[in-house]
């Protein structure tokens, strides 16, 4: 079972000051280190049909949870400066949980723009789970974060929290979405330390804590081995793009805005890709090169 949860409380959505709402179509800046963002960008159109939609892939910089703390910030904030100035956004949204753990003060201090962020749901994991018992499924750089720690300690006192940090399902879900072929058993020893069984109770709610592990969802239903409630953050995180910004602005005629992505490499652009990202709304896609110095 895959959650809609309609009244998950989003802690990182929560923007440090209120914002009007825009007289034009506004136009929303999706931003991840690769293509997990996809999976958020699709539930921002459906909230926000209207809106001028920019996804931007940091692709240079991927995978984020190689990087040291400073360096990701530094890397975050650089990359923002130049999308910033050459979007000029309404809105931006980090579809990244390792950055989103780590930089939104550091971004809502340099940008007078609201960003709304995305951290593990482990508070609508812990109010939801039977057998207390939860997983948090996430990059080896979120499972670390003291801020991951400090939700549990917030909203699950009460619960078994295993905190799996997964240092390849992100590249298998960019490899899919790519076109190249991808083994199950690759998927399932990532995903198999989510399922503890303890005293007669199991595992029943794991929270997708990286925006990547959706694109792999129906996989991971088919080869868990039991039944869980998997929760995506995406429909919370669009939820809170709609508070922000208002009701929604219809396109003109009722036709659908085309999108543009950035990636700030496009080394990995492969022609399915390419229809993968069509798929998204995303035809035209950019090159901004910023590589990544170590």
């Amino acid at each position: 079972m895959q959650v809609d949860l309609m009244q998950f409380d989003l802690l990182a959505g929560t923007a440090s000051r209120t914002v009007a709402v825009p007289r034009h179509a506004p136009t929303i800046l999706v931003f991840d280190s690769g293509l997990g963002g996809l999976t958020v960008l699709s539930r921002v159109v459906q909230a926000q049909p209207g809106a001028h939609i920019v996804y931007a892939a940091d692709d240079a910089g991927f995978p984020y949870g190689r990087l040291g703390e400073q360096q990701l910030v530094d890397r975050v904030l650089s990359v923002m400066e130049r999308l910033v100035a050459r979007c000029h956004p309404d809105l931006v949204v980090i579809a990244c949980n390792t950055a989103s753990t780590l930089v939104l003060p550091a971004l809502r201090a340099r940008f007078a723009i609201p960003f709304v962020g995305t951290v593990p749901a482990i508070k609508p994991a812990a109010a939801m789970t039977k057998s207390r018992l939860i997983s948090v499924l996430a990059t080896p750089g979120t499972v670390a974060r003291d801020y991951t720690r400090d939700l549990i300690k917030s909203y699950a006192g009460g619960c078994e929290v295993t905190l799996v940090g997964s240092t390849r399902l992100a590249g298998l879900a960019e490899a899919a979405l790519k076109g190249e072929p991808v083994d199950d058993g690759a998927i399932l020893a990532e995903i198999d330390p989510c399922f503890v069984e303890r005293d007669g109770a199991r595992t029943d709610v794991v929270t997708l804590s990286c925006t990547h592990y959706p694109l792999l969802i129906e996989r991971m239903k088919l080869l868990a081995p039991w039944d869980v409630a998997w929760i995506d953050p995406a429909p919370a995180i669009a939820r809170r793009v709609e508070q922000l910004l208002g009701q929604a602005v219809s396109s003109p005629e009722g036709q659908p805005v085309q999108s543009t992505a950035i990636f700030t490499s496009g080394t990995g652009l492969t022609g399915p890709l390419r229809i993968a990202l069509a798929g998204y709304g995303l035809a035209s896609v950019e090159i901004e090169a910023m590589p990544l110095v170590q």
